[in-house]
C-alpha cells in the first residue's frame, strides 16, 4: 500500500486540530486499532474508487453538547440538515445530494439501523449517541455494498467506541438556550488481565425547543464488554434510548411564519367556550433497545472473519387530541342523544408501533500485498405491529377503554450476499469490483397499505479503477448499480414500483505539504425514482411517488488547507443539477407536460467552511459557515413551493486545562449557533388540491406550503472532566 496521502505537515497540523485518532491520542486511553475490523467490510479507503468523508470522535467532540448526529454532520460536503424543534435536539434529519434520510443507508458496526418499513433513521431514539461514536464514514452516491436497504443518496457507517487499554472516567455537562441541558457519565475499566474491558455511558438530555412546546426529554445508555487477544476480538453491546418529545411535525403556514414563527399547531383544539387550548400530552413516546454480539477472528496472516448477531426491540406510541372526529374512523356506531344523531366526538388516541428486528451479518476477508477480497452478507427479519387505541372520548357509545380501532401486522425478510475485491495491478493501477445479490419478502395488511405481499430480487454490481499518478495524486472512475424497494408509505399511493439507479463517479485526490484536496464529478441516472412529493401524511411523514426518468449530476470539492502551524481551512462546495425528465402534472383539470423540472428538496448549491485558529496547543477557535441554495419543495417548479436560500454561521471554542492530579484534564467548550441571528427555514412541505366548488363547472388547482423555522442566535456551553 502506498503512502501517497501522508505528509509530515498534513499529519502534524491536521491531527492536532481535528483529532484524528492515533494509538496515543485519546483522552480515553490508547485505542486498539483491532476495533476497525467491525466496519472493514462496509468502509472504504483512499485506494477505493468511492467518494467519501470521514468524521472522528475528536472532530465532533468540541460541538457535541447535546445536538444529534445529523447536526454534527452539517458541515460535511453536500449535506443539508434540519430539525423539527428548531435547535438540533429532538427530531432531526439529514439529506445528502438532495436525497432524504430514507435513502441514506445507515449501519452501526455494520448492523443495519434504518427502519425496515419506513427506511427512515430516527436519531431521536438514540440521543447522545455521538458520545459513544468512535468515527463515522459518509459515502456519497451508491458507495460500497453494505447490509440493509440500498443506498440511493449515501451510506453512513458508524463505528462505536473502541476498546481502551487504560481505565478512565468522564463526566460531561452542558447547558444552553431554550433550557437545553445535557449530562452524561462515561467509564471504562481498561484492559483487565490484558484481555477484558467493560465500558459504558449513561445520558440525559432535556430541552424546551425553539418552537413552542417542542420539548424533548431524552434518556440513553451504552454498555460494552470486550475480550481481545492477538487474534480475537469479541464485543457484546447493549445500547438504546427512551424519548418523549412534544410533537412539532405540522410546521406553519406563510402568515404564521411572518407573524409568529415559533407557533406550533400540534395539540391545538377549541374548548366548549370557544377558547383555543393546547393538549399538554401531544407527545411521541418511544423506547428502543439494541443488542449486538461481534466476533472477529484473525485466521492467518492473510485471512480474517467477522460474525455478528443483533436484536432490536422497539415499542412506543404518539398521542393526539382529535377534535370533532368522525365515528366511522374508529368503528363507533352513531346514536341518538336528545333527539339528535351523534356521529362525531372529541377524543384522545394513541397510535402504537411494537416491533422486533433481528438477524446476523458475516464477512471473510483475504488480504495480501496486491489483493484485498471481502465475502459477506446478512439475514435480517422484521416484525411490526401497528395498532391504535382510544384512551378517552367525549362520546364513545359504550366502547371500552383502550379498544383498538385498527390492528395491523407486517413482516419483512431481507437477505443479501456480496463479494468485493480490490486488486493492485502494478504500482499505479488498481481495479475494484463489487457484486451484491439482495432478496426481500415484505408482507403487510394495514388500512393504509392494503394487503401487500411483495418479493424483490436485486442484483447490484459495482466496478471501478484507481490510478496513482504519483505520491501526491490519484484518480478514480467508478460505476455502481442500485435497486431499492418501496417503503410502507409508498404503498398507500397505489402500486409503487421499485427504483433503479446507475451512479457514475469520477474523482481526483491530491495531497501535498499543507494541502489535501478531493474533487469529484457524479452522474446519477434514475428509473422510477421515488421522489418526495412535498406532501405529508396525517402524522407528518413525507410522501413519495415514482417519477419515471430523472437524474442528479454535480461537482463536489472539499479541502484541508494548513496555513502555517496555527490556521486551518476546511472548505467544501457542492454544485448540482437535479431534474425530473418530462414531468407530467394535472393542473386545473388538464394534464400538462412540464418538461424537466427540479427534483424537490435538491438545492443546486451547498457550501460550507470550517476556519480554525490554534493560538496555543490547548485552545481551539473555529468559525463554521454553511450556505444552502434555493430549493423547490415540490416537483412542479411552483413559486409558492420555493424554500429560500439561507446561510448559517457558528462559533466554536474549546479550551483544555491540563492537570497533574487525579483529574487528568478539564475541557471547556462553547458553541454559539447562527451568530448573525438569521431567520431561515431548512425544511417545509408543499401540496396541491383541486377546487371544484368555488366556481361551479370548473376545476382550479390550489397550492399551499408550510415551513419549519430554525432558531436564531443560540448557545451551548459545556465542560468535560476526565479522570
Amino acid at each position: 500500500m502506498k503512502t501517497m496521502f501522508t505528509t509530515a505537515a498534513i499529519v502534524g497540523a491536521v491531527l492536532s486540530a481535528f483529532g484524528q485518532e492515533t494509538p496515543k491520542d485519546s483522552l480515553e486511553g490508547s485505542q486498539i486499532t483491532l476495533d476497525e475490523v467491525l466496519v472493514s467490510a462496509v468502509r472504504v479507503t483512499q485506494e477505493s474508487p468511492v467518494t467519501f468523508t470521514n468524521l472522528t470522535k475528536k472532530q465532533m467532540k468540541s460541538r457535541n453538547l447535546g445536538q444529534d448526529i445529523p447536526i454534527l454532520m452539517n458541515f460535511l460536503p453536500a449535506v443539508v440538515t434540519t430539525t423539527d424543534a428548531g435547535a438540533g435536539v429532538g427530531y432531526t434529519g439529514i439529506r445528502v445530494r438532495g436525497s432524504d434520510g430514507t435513502r441514506v443507508n445507515v449501519t452501526i458496526n455494520g448492523i443495519p439501523y434504518n427502519d425496515s418499513e419506513s427506511h427512515g433513521t430516527f436519531w431521536v431514539n438514540m440521543p447522545d449517541f455521538a458520545s459513544s461514536t468512535q468515527s463515522l464514514q459518509l459515502q456519497r452516491g451508491v458507495g460500497t455494498s453494505t447490509n440493509g436497504s440500498g443506498a440511493f443518496g449515501a451510506s453512513l457507517n458508524i463505528l462505536t467506541d473502541a476498546v481502551s487499554k487504560e481505565a478512565y472516567g468522564e463526566i460531561n455537562s452542558s447547558f444552553g438556550s431554550f433550557n437545553t441541558l445535557k449530562n452524561n457519565l462515561k467509564f471504562s475499566t481498561g484492559l483487565l488481565n490484558d484481555h477484558v474491558e467493560i465500558s459504558g455511558r449513561f445520558s440525559k438530555i432535556t430541552s424546551d425547543g425553539y418552537v413552542d412546546r417542542a420539548s424533548s426529554d431524552l434518556d440513553s445508555y451504552f454498555l460494552q464488554a470486550s475480550y481481545l487477544d492477538d487474534k480475537t476480538l469479541i464485543k457484546a453491546l447493549m445500547f438504546g434510548g427512551h424519548q418523549t418529545t412534544y410533537q412539532a411535525w405540522n410546521g406553519i403556514d406563510k402568515d404564521q411564519l411572518e407573524n409568529n414563527r415559533t407557533y406550533n399547531t400540534a395539540g391545538e383544539y377549541t374548548d366548549e367556550n370557544g377558547v383555543t387550548q393546547f393538549y399538554d400530552n401531544e407527545v411521541d413516546d418511544y423506547k428502543q433497545n439494541h443488542f449486538q454480539l461481534h466476533w472477529n477472528q484473525k485466521l492467518s496472516d492473510s485471512w480474517s472473519s467477522n460474525l455478528a448477531l443483533h436484536y432490536t426491540r422497539g415499542e412506543g406510541y404518539f398521542e393526539q387530541y382529535r377534535e370533532d372526529d368522525k365515528f366511522d374512523t374508529y368503528g363507533i356506531a352513531p346514536f341518538l342523544k336528545d333527539g339528535e344523531m351523534v356521529n362525531r366526538t372529541d377524543l384522545i388516541r394513541r397510535r402504537w408501533l411494537d416491533n422486533d428486528f433481528y438477524g446476523a451479518t458475516f464477512s471473510a476477508n483475504y488480504q495480501d500485498e496486491n489483493l484485498n477480497v471481502i465475502l459477506g452478507g446478512g439475514w435480517n427479519n422484521y416484525t411490526g405491529d401497528h395498532f391504535g387505541e382510544i384512551i378517552w372520548a367525549r362520546f364513545s357509545n359504550n366502547r371500552d377503554y383502550k379498544d383498538r380501532y385498527y390492528d395491523d401486522t407486517s413482516t419483512k425478510e431481507d437477505m443479501n450476499v456480496y463479494a468485493k475485491a480490490n486488486y493492485k495491478i502494478d504500482s499505479n493501477w488498481s481495479v475494484y469490483g463489487d457484486l451484491q445479490l439482495r432478496d426481500i419478502v415484505y408482507t403487510a395488511n394495514g388500512a393504509e397499505t392494503g394487503i401487500v405481499d411483495d418479493t424483490f430480487t436485486f442484483f447490484n454490481p459495482k466496478a471501478g479503477i484507481t490510478y496513482d499518478l504519483n505520491t501526491n495524486n490519484n484518480f478514480y472512475l467508478s460505476y455502481a448499480r442500485a435497486n431499492r424497494e418501496p417503503n410502507r408509505n409508498d404503498y398507500k399511493s397505489g402500486s409503487p414500483k421499485p427504483e433503479k439507479l446507475d451512479d457514475f463517479e469520477l474523482g481526483w485526490r491530491h495531497t501535498s505539504t499543507g494541502v489535501s484536496l478531493n474533487t469529484n464529478l457524479y452522474y446519477m441516472k434514475y428509473k422510477d425514482q421515488l421522489v418526495l412529493t412535498g406532501e405529508l401524511n396525517d402524522v407528518g411523514g413525507p410522501l413519495r411517488a415514482n417519477v419515471g426518468d430523472s437524474y442528479r449530476m454535480g461537482l463536489e470539492i472539499d479541502a484541508i488547507l494548513t496555513l502555517g502551524d496555527k490556521f486551518i481551512l476546511r472548505p467544501n462546495v457542492a454544485l448540482s443539477d437535479n431534474r425530473n425528465k418530462n414531468f407530467v402534472f394535472q393542473r386545473d383539470g388538464n394534464l400538462e407536460n412540464l418538461g424537466n423540472t427540479h427534483i424537490s428538496f435538491s438545492p443546486s448549491v451547498i457550501a460550507g467552511n470550517i476556519f480554525t485558529y490554534l493560538p496555543t496547543p490547548d485552545l481551539q477557535l473555529s468559525l463554521l459557515t454553511k450556505y444552502v441554495g434555493k430549493q423547490y419543495m415540490g416537483n412542479i417548479d411552483a413559486k409558492s413551493s420555493v424554500l429560500d436560500p439561507y446561510s448559517q454561521t457558528d462559533i466554536n471554542v474549546q479550551y483544555i486545562i491540563q492537570t497533574n492530579s487525579f483529574i487528568k484534564n478539564i475541557v471547556l467548550s462553547g458553541l454559539v449557533n447562527n451568530i448573525f441571528d438569521t431567520l431561515y427555514e431548512s425544511n417545509g412541505y408543499f401540496f396541491t388540491y383541486d377546487d371544484d366548488y368555488s366556481v361551479p363547472g370548473t376545476i382550479t388547482t390550489v397550492e399551499g406550503a408550510g415551513y419549519y423555522p430554525q432558531a436564531g442566535i443560540n448557545f451551548l456551553l459545556g465542560a468535560t472532566i476526565t479522570f
